[in-house]
């Protein structure tokens, strides 16, 4: 029931257009509504606290809270990035597979933040994405571990899941990075309000410093 609340929240909630939302030219954060039965609309209070925090430390003016996109939806075509999550299924049909990667090789970024579950449909539906592109670990010396946050180790650890290291992988369009998959670190968790999993605000501020650099590098900030 919970679940469903959440959505139900998140449908109601955002504005009816990124155009909207942007409110005289204020950059959002498309939340993607992806079939399957995952719950894409997990961590409620992740995206505006990442919106706030790209506000303070860049200056770059942003809307209060995130835009719920579908593939297909117009305002797809106004938001820079666009992000997913949850722990179950994650599924595209051929149509949707097709506009995403029209708003890809048009300048979008797509990230991936796996919140526990949904590692093997992400991979199987990166692979029916950009079929003959390999999915690569993001090299620490790339500018979403500098662009504004400076990361020599690479993506932070979050939460520890499996307990395996920290996974950033990417998928690069004409030597661009077009899609961000993180796996194994959970940063939308690190993102929601402070008592919702009780990290200690280093670990917090080290998920939002990695979101700001994330948000930064879609935008084309600093370049």
């Amino acid at each position: 029931m919970r679940r469903l609340a959440l959505a139900a929240l998140l449908l109601a909630a955002p504005p009816a257009s990124a155009q909207e939302a942007a409110g005289g030219g204020a950059l959002t954060i498309g939340r993607l509504h992806y079939e399957g039965g995952g719950d894409w609309y997990a961590n409620p209070s992740s995206l505006p606290n990442l919106l706030a925090a790209i506000r303070r430390q860049t200056g770059l003016p942003t809307t209060p809270r995130e835009v719920v996109v579908r593939l297909g939806d117009e305002a797809l075509w106004s938001v820079p990035y666009l992000y997913a999550t949850g722990h179950g299924e994650i599924r595209f049909s051929e149509a949707e597979l097709e506009v995403l990667r029209r708003w890809l090789r048009q300048g979008g970024f797509l990230h991936l933040d796996d919140n526990y579950g949904m590692d093997a449909s992400v991979r199987r539906e990166l692979a029916r994405l950009l079929p003959g592109v390999t999915p690569v670990e993001v090299p620490r010396d790339h500018p979403i571990y500098s662009v504004v946050n400076r990361f020599p180790s690479g993506l932070p650890k979050i939460h520890e899941h499996d307990g395996k290291p920290p996974e950033g992988v990417g998928l690069f369009l004409d030597g661009r990075l077009a899609v961000y998959y993180t796996h194994e670190t959970d940063l939308g968790d690190g993102w929601e309000d402070p008592g919702v999993h009780d990290d200690p605000p280093a670990t917090r501020e080290a998920a939002l410093a990695m979101g700001v650099n994330l948000f930064a590098y879609a935008v084309g900030y600093g370049r």
